[in-house]
């Protein structure tokens, strides 16, 4: 039976990606944090982890982002995207709301519903969606901001539900294990890979290149301070495309060319599985010909 940690506590977003990806008889295992749930997966404790990775309105997530590089390497094997409507969850009784308590993520995403329906109420930030919730039902606040999920873990009430500033928001989670098989080629595939550059004028501009060279369409693009030398950053690729694929080999070959360091961080299905215009046969038959002019084969 695979283990897969996730971000939890249980009632969280990311419990509910966690059994989006179905594995069979999967046992979900809640940790505390985004860093707990990659070190599991990393010390052999679970057979993968669920993380969040982007926002469509708070953009990338930067516990996981800075995780995903301060380890041992995990590669994503499978994405999900959720869309996210969030429930307000009080305890049976409620009448009066002075304190609404969630992840600021969350918070950040129902700022003009509370500000039109709790304008009173003061915003206390938690560890999870799912620990305001169990907060809550402690006694320590007066509302949560939750995953829908979460009110079948804990005894409230649903003051409110599909709540969301931005009616399409949604969330990208990574199902991560760690590095062995990838998952096959599908032609609707992404790679995700981390560089980090030295610090030149225009080294941005020369991964870019690469990939336009290439005709690789760019998914993703976000940048981290590395947390040492000032000006020195992490480039976190997102592109269209499997590493097994001419193409995309080639652009991570050349990019690797560019970085002071690079770690592959997967090749797996996009969750809205469309496919990724690739020009691999002509990358295909450069590469047999530049193998027949070394072997002297051919001029």
């Amino acid at each position: 039976m695979p283990r897969i940690a996730y971000f939890g506590p249980q009632g969280t977003f990311t419990e509910q990606a966690a059994l989006a990806f179905a594995l069979e008889d999967a046992e979900l295992v809640p940790v505390d944090t985004v860093p707990l749930a990659l070190a599991a997966t990393r010390r052999g404790d679970t057979d993968f982890c669920c993380v969040p990775v982007e926002n469509s309105v708070e953009g990338a997530v930067p516990a996981t982002m800075d995780a995903l590089v301060t380890g041992d390497p995990l590669v994503a094997v499978a994405e999900t995207v959720l869309p996210v409507h969030f429930s307000i969850l009080v305890r049976p009784g409620t009448n009066e709301i002075k304190t609404v308590a969630s992840h600021p993520h969350a918070l950040a995403q129902v700022r003009e519903w509370l500000g039109e329906h709790l304008p009173h109420a003061t915003p206390i930030a938690t560890a999870s969606t799912a620990s305001a919730a169990k907060s809550v039902a402690n006694g320590e606040f007066d509302a949560a901001v939750s995953a829908p999920v979460a009110v079948s873990h804990y005894p409230l009430s649903e003051f409110a539900t599909e709540v969301a500033d931005v009616a399409d928001a949604r969330t990208r989670f990574l199902l991560l294990r760690k590095p062995g098989f990838l998952p096959a080629p599908t032609g609707a595939d992404r790679t995700s890979v981390c560089v980090t550059t030295p610090d030149r004028m225009g080294v941005l501009a020369e991964l870019l290149t690469e990939l336009r060279l290439r005709g690789i369409n760019l998914t993703g693009l976000e940048s981290r301070p590395t947390k040492g030398k000032l000006g020195e950053y992490r480039f976190y690729i997102d592109l269209e495309g499997h590493v097994a694929e001419p193409q995309v080999g080639d652009a991570l070959a050349a990019l690797h060319r560019h970085s002071r360091e690079i770690r592959f961080l997967g090749s797996y299905p996009k969750a809205d599985h469309e496919p990724a215009p690739m020009h691999n046969a002509e990358f295909t038959a450069a590469t047999t010909w530049v193998e027949a002019v070394r072997k002297g084969e051919t001029g």
